[in-house]
């Protein structure tokens, strides 16, 4: 069998032939229809390794036929070393088999599905007719984010705040020639905010921040929080979250990671795929204040996967890698290696393992060794307590 590999470039050809915002409605598409598909899945929130620095996640998932998951990172600091904040790359695998079909990458296409998801969520939570959106956080994910709402909703304005202001010449620089979008560029976050029907916050700080206040929110507004991501990290006040009907991808992972965060554990939240299956209502009126508190799900990833692999499929993306080795007997792994075991070669092989090994390693280090590995034929057996210290064993006789 092979496995099919997907890299950047693969990624944006797929978009150059779709085009941007094809590719944002197929991919939103997928998403949704993974999500009313929720209790077919077996979910977990994702495992998390955090360091001072920043996160190393996975994110698993699956349904009766296919598995995914992806490793992803979020390191703030990373522009300093000349590297993404976020770096991910995924798999799809057969449940049946084990057999994994498609290796991508997913730095490109984690930004691609979290402004999809985004603007799903506020075709449903958004008040409709909503024309301008304040775009806090003008970094790597922020150009996804603006076009997604500019063609999934017909944002056509867009007001800008980014403290670095290259992030936001950047932005400019890319957009400034989108037909039927304004570019506004805003002095801090609440001129931003002043008058949008929709705040989108994207910044990447690892801490609890406070972008979005409550003196900022005004009747009717949809807020798309999706930089608070992970636990210590949040962009809303708690007076906006008070304030507001607030929406989640995957409850047991948002507690934890999202702006709720900082709430009680009973504070009311709604999963968004209650909404899509019509279990649960969306916006209610026109002055009611709705948040998206996204943290991202493994769901949307598998959607992404599954896009991914039928158009690379469509359009003769990727190559195929020997990622498992093909055998005529599936139980002889070892005939892999090719080896020609010969006595001589074996007997060699003893030979330096007993009498230049004094010779390669120091003193020190074999001491520590003798300490950790077995060393003599009743090492398993012979009791601690009648067993001589490496101290013993390197001390020099008397």
């Amino acid at each position: 069998m092979t496995t099919r590999l997907l890299l950047t470039p693969d990624v944006a050809r797929v978009v150059r032939h779709d085009g941007i915002a094809r590719s944002f409605q197929t991919l939103a598409r997928y998403i949704a229809e993974d999500y009313v598909r929720w209790s077919e899945f077996d979910k977990s929130a994702r495992v998390a390794n955090h360091s001072d620095d920043g996160v190393i996640e996975l994110m698993p998932i699956s349904d009766a036929s296919l598995y995914s998951f992806k490793y992803v990172n979020g390191h703030p600091k990373n522009h300093r070393v000349g590297l993404p904040t976020v770096m991910a790359f995924g798999v799809l695998a057969d449940v049946a088999t084990g057999s994994p079909w498609l290796l991508s990458e997913l730095t490109l296409s984690t930004a691609l599905r979290t402004a999809a998801t985004s603007a799903l969520a506020a075709q449903h939570l958004a008040r409709p007719g909503s024309r301008t959106m304040a775009l806090i956080g003008n970094g790597a994910q922020s150009e996804f984010q603006a076009l997604a709402f500019h063609h999934l909703l017909g944002i056509d304005e867009i007001r800008l705040f980014d403290v670095d202001p290259a992030a936001t010449d950047k932005l400019v620089r890319h957009l400034s020639r989108v037909e039927g979008l304004t570019l506004i560029r805003c002095g801090d976050a609440a001129e931003a905010a002043r008058g949008a029907d929709i705040i989108t916050t994207v910044t990447a700080d690892k801490r609890n921040a406070t972008i979005v206040t409550a003196d900022m929110i005004e009747p009717g507004m949809h807020v798309n929080g999706v930089g608070g991501d992970c636990p210590g990290k949040t962009e809303l006040a708690r007076g906006v979250l008070e304030r507001a009907k607030v929406f989640v991808e995957y409850e047991p992972q948002s507690r934890i990671e999202g702006d709720v965060q900082q709430m009680p554990a009973d504070f009311p939240v709604t999963e968004f795929w209650r909404v899509l299956r019509g279990e649960a209502a969306g916006r209610r009126s026109d002055e009611e204040v709705t948040v998206f508190d996204s943290v991202g799900f493994a769901l949307e990833d598998f959607a992404t996967l599954r896009w991914l692999g039928d158009r690379a499929e469509a359009l003769g993306l990727g190559r195929e890698l020997a990622l498992v080795p093909e055998m005529d007997d599936p139980k002889d792994l070892f005939g892999e290696l090719g080896l020609t075991l010969a006595a001589e070669a074996t007997d060699a092989a003893g030979d330096v393992a007993g009498a230049d090994i004094a010779a390669v390693v120091p003193a020190g280090l074999r001491a520590a060794l003798l300490n950790c590995v077995p060393h003599r034929k009743d090492a398993w057996t012979t009791p601690p307590s009648s067993r001589k210290s490496a101290a013993a064993l390197e001390a020099p006789a008397t």
